[in-house]
């Protein structure tokens, strides 16, 4: 083989590689590879949903879920992930509260438990304990 082969191979791989680009930037664009990792179910209505992330450092972060009408709380980092809190019963939408008027000063909403304390000193535990 000479120089003047090994270039026309070089060349057709490079072009097919090109041509592979192009065609997935092309799916992404258009949306259907969305539609084909996400599929509802068959009410219509998803059954996953990302409801809020918190970053904690550089490279760990508090990501909350909600599958139907629950929640999980998962801590997300750079080499590992930890379920910290499962099966939390997930509060309403804001669109099912539009009827009812918020809780004033002078009237408290129903009484919370301290889970939040609880939650973060086990988090601040967890994050401290040294991973053997």
């Amino acid at each position: 083989m000479d120089l003047g082969e090994y270039f026309r191979f070089f060349l057709a791989l490079g072009f097919v590689l090109l041509l592979i680009a192009g065609l997935a930037a092309l799916v992404r664009r258009s949306g259907f590879g969305e539609r084909l990792a996400a599929t509802p179910s068959s009410s219509g209505r998803r059954r996953l949903s990302l409801v809020e992330v918190r970053p904690l450092d550089a490279k760990h972060k508090l990501v909350l879920l909600r599958r139907d009408d629950r929640e999980h709380l998962v801590l997300l980092g750079a080499t590992s992930d930890l379920l910290i809190e499962s099966d939390i019963p997930a509060a309403p939408e804001p669109a099912a509260e539009a009827g009812h008027p918020a809780p004033t000063p002078e009237q408290p909403g129903p009484e919370r438990p301290a889970a939040a304390d609880n939650l973060m000193t086990r988090l601040a535990g967890k994050l401290r304990r040294p991973a053997w």
